[in-house]
């Protein structure tokens, strides 16, 4: 059995995820801020890390990054195209979003089709441009999609920051469309929602598909 805990973390209100089986093996999506609380969650749940993986590089999905990798030695997972960002952060997305960060070196570069494997979870790397050029979301074990900041409830991530782009966002909206209707969606703001529900409600997903 796969189990998800959700914390809302950091002035922007970002979805932090530990997900973790019944082995107790632990994986941390978007460790947004208060490291502490993170790795607080982690003991109570009896917890062990095995890896840390990044819907992107945006400050508020990586503010508690620094001290985790300090305390628990594991690797950090990206795309490519966000390695730059997450190396920078301090001295540029930190202080145009009003946010402390330190740089963070990932261990892994991720690209598209990459599977990451702990336990009995499996995350397929599904690379969907748009929010920031090395966004991407993770689907685990074909069931539930961390969608990061690309798919919300009845909305879509911001394209207007340096690395967006609307048409690559209309681009992985309609990719993600193309999934099954029962797949659960966990944002990386907001409350969750599913693939169909998303199908019928998104006026964003409706544009990419040409409804509107």
């Amino acid at each position: 059995m796969i189990n998800i805990e959700k914390m809302i973390l950091g002035p922007f209100q970002t979805n932090c995820y530990i997900v973790y089986d019944d082995e107790k093996n632990a994986v941390v999506i978007d460790p947004a801020d208060n490291a502490k609380a993170i790795l607080k969650k982690l003991d109570e749940l009896q917890l062990n890390l095995k890896k840390i993986l990044l819907t992107h590089a945006h400050p508020d999905h990586v503010c508690g990054l620094y001290d985790i990798v300090q305390k628990k030695d594991v690797p950090v997972y990206l795309v490519s195209k966000d390695v730059e960002m997450l190396e920078t952060n301090s001295k540029y997305f930190g202080p145009m979003l009003g946010m402390e960060v330190k740089d963070v070196t990932p261990d892994v570069i991720l690209k598209d089709g990459d599977e990451i494997t702990v336990g009995e979870m499996n995350f397929k790397v599904l690379h969907t441009p748009g929010h920031t050029e090395g966004s991407c979301c993770f689907l685990l074990n074909g069931k539930d999609l961390f969608s990061g900041d690309t798919l919300f409830y009845t909305s879509m991530g911001r394209v207007d920051l340096p690395g967006g782009s609307e048409e690559a966002m209309m681009n992985s909206l309609l990719r993600l469309s193309d999934l099954d209707k029962d797949i659960k969606v966990y944002p990386g703001h907001g409350p969750g929602t599913d693939i169909g529900k998303e199908l019928r409600l998104n006026p964003y997903i409706q544009k990419a598909k040409g409804l509107w």
